[in-house]
C-alpha cells in the first residue's frame, strides 16, 4: 500500500469519528500549548535580565552587605549593615582604589507619601547627585538636588511621574511639600515616565539626598548598596580586587571566606540571573511535558477503542490482502496525525497566550518585555508530538495488525 493511500485511509478514519478525534487531541495540544508559553516566557524573562543589567552599564560594580549566597537555597543577609561610612570615606580614595571612576552609595525602602488628604507608598530612595548621571534620570520639571543638599541633609526629594499622579493629580507639584515619616520634602524635579531601570521602578520613586535618608526617614548609619563604576572596562577585575582589599581592611577580614559583603559585576549579575532562569524554564518545561504524558496515553486508550469497534472493518481488509504491516501503519499514521494537528494547535495558542502575556506585561506592569517566538520551540513541539503519536501509537496500532482475519470477521 503506497503512503498517500495510507494517508487518505487513515485522514477517512479520524474524519469518521470527528468528536472523538478532537477530544483525543486535547491532551496533546495543552501539554503543547504550555511548553510553548513556558519556552516563551523564559526567553523573554531572560532579554529582561540583559536589558535591565544593560541599564547600569558594562562598567558597572555593585557591592553588596552580607555574605554571598553559595547558592539558590542559600539565605543571605538581605540588608547588613557592613556598609559604613569610613567605607565610603575609604573607597573614595585614589590611593585605595585607582581605577575607581565615581562610587553612589544607596539606601532604600517603602514609605507613605502624604499630601493633604492623598497618600501613596513610596519607594524611597537615599543617593547622591550621581544617580542622575548612573541611572539616566534627568528631571522633566525642576532639578536634581546637589552636594550641598547632601551635605546639608536638606528636605528635598524628586519624584517619579506614577508619584506626581497619585499625590497631585493634573496640579502642579513643584514647591509643594509632601509628607515622609512626620517630615515635610520640597519638590524639586519630577521624572519623566521611565518605568523599570535596572530592576528599580522609578516611576514609583521618591529621591532624597542619601544623608537625609539615613538620618530621617530610615534612621540608620549604614549603606543598602554601594554603586561602582570602573574607569574602563578593562579595569573592571582589578577595580573589584581593589574594592575587595579596601572593604577588608576596613572591617579587619584575614579570610575571605569569612567576607560580610561581596561584590557583584554586570557580568556577574547576567550570569546568576540567567542560570536562575534557565533552570527555572526548564523545570516548567519538564512539568508543562507531563501533561503530554498524559494526553499520549489518552491517545492509547482511545486507539485501543478504536481498534476494538474496527474489528471487522480490519478483517475485512485482510481479507481482501491488506498485511499486517498496512494495519499496523495505517493506525500508527492515525496516531501521529491526531497529535501532530494537537501540536499545530498547541503551538499557535500557546503562540497568541504568549504574546498576550508580553502585551500585558508591557503595557499594565510596563516591563520592557520583548515577545518571543521561537523557531526551536516550534519544531520541538511538533517533533514532541509525532513522537508522543508513534509511542502511545504503536502498541494499539500492533494490536490491531495482530487481528486474526477470520476471528475478525466473526465480530460483532
Amino acid at each position: 500500500m503506497t503512503f498517500p493511500h495510507l494517508l487518505k485511509t487513515a485522514a477517512l478514519g479520524l474524519k469518521t469519528n470527528k468528536m472523538r478525534s478532537v477530544l483525543t487531541m486535547l491532551g496533546i495540544v495543552i501539554g503543547i500549548t504550555a511548553i510553548i508559553i513556558v519556552m516563551s516566557l523564559g526567553k523573554g524573562a531572560e532579554q529582561l535580565i540583559v536589558s535591565q543589567v544593560q541599564g547600569l552599564g558594562s562598567k558597572t560594580i555593585i557591592v553588596i552587605p552580607g555574605r554571598e549566597p553559595k547558592g539558590p537555597a542559600d539565605a543571605a543577609q538581605i540588608f547588613s549593615d557592613s556598609l559604613k561610612e569610613r567605607d565610603l570615606e575609604l573607597l573614595q580614595k585614589k590611593a585605595n582604589v585607582p581605577t575607581l571612576a565615581r562610587i553612589m552609595p544607596i539606601l532604600f525602602g517603602g514609605e507613605t507619601g502624604a499630601y493633604g488628604s492623598e497618600t501613596y507608598r513610596l519607594t524611597i530612595f537615599g543617593a547622591s547627585p550621581l544617580i542622575s548621571d548612573i541611572f539616566d534620570l534627568f528631571p522633566k520639571e525642576g532639578n536634581f538636588f546637589n552636594s550641598d543638599d547632601v551635605k546639608g541633609q536638606r528636605d528635598v526629594v524628586v519624584i517619579g511621574s506614577k508619584v506626581k499622579s497619585e499625590l497631585f493629580g493634573d496640579a502642579p507639584a513643584l514647591g509643594e511639600k509632601i509628607k515622609i515619616k512626620g517630615k515635610n520634602f520640597r519638590v524639586i524635579g519630577i521624572l519623566p515616565k521611565k518605568g523599570q531601570v535596572s530592576f528599580f521602578n522609578f516611576d514609583e520613586a521618591a529621591v532624597v539626598p542619601y544623608t537625609t535618608a539615613g538620618q530621617y526617614i530610615f534612621g540608620i548609619k549604614y549603606f543598602h548598596r554601594f554603586i561602582i563604576e570602573a574607569a574602563s572596562d578593562e579595569s573592571i577585575e582589578r577595580t573589584v580586587r581593589d574594592v575587595q582589599t579596601t572593604l577588608r581592611n576596613s572591617h579587619g577580614i584575614t579570610d575571605p571566606d569569612k567576607d560580610d559583603f561581596f561584590v557583584e559585576t554586570q557580568a556577574d549579575l547576567a550570569n546568576r540571573l540567567g542560570v536562575i532562569t534557565s533552570t527555572l524554564t526548564l523545570f516548567l518545561t519538564a512539568m508543562a511535558a507531563i501533561s503530554l504524558i498524559v494526553g499520549g496515553i489518552g491517545i492509547m486508550n482511545i486507539m485501543l477503542v478504536s481498534v476494538t469497534e474496527r474489528t471487522r472493518e480490519i478483517g475485512l481488509r485482510k481479507a481482501i490482502g491488506a498485511r499486517e504491516k498496512d494495519i499496523l501503519s495505517q493506525f500508527l499514521l492515525e496516531a501521529t496525525i491526531l497529535t501532530l494537528m494537537g501540536g499545530a494547535v498547541g503551538i499557535v495558542l500557546g503562540t497568541a497566550i504568549s504574546f498576550g502575556i508580553s502585551v500585558v506585561l508591557t503595557q499594565i506592569a510596563g516591563l520592557n518585555w520583548q515577545f518571543s517566538f521561537q523557531f526551536f520551540a516550534m519544531f520541538l513541539g511538533l517533533g514532541v508530538a509525532a513522537l508522543v503519536g508513534i509511542v502511545f501509537g504503536y502498541y494499539p496500532a500492533r494490536t490491531a495488525a495482530r487481528k486474526s482475519p477470520i476471528e475478525a470477521l466473526r465480530y460483532e
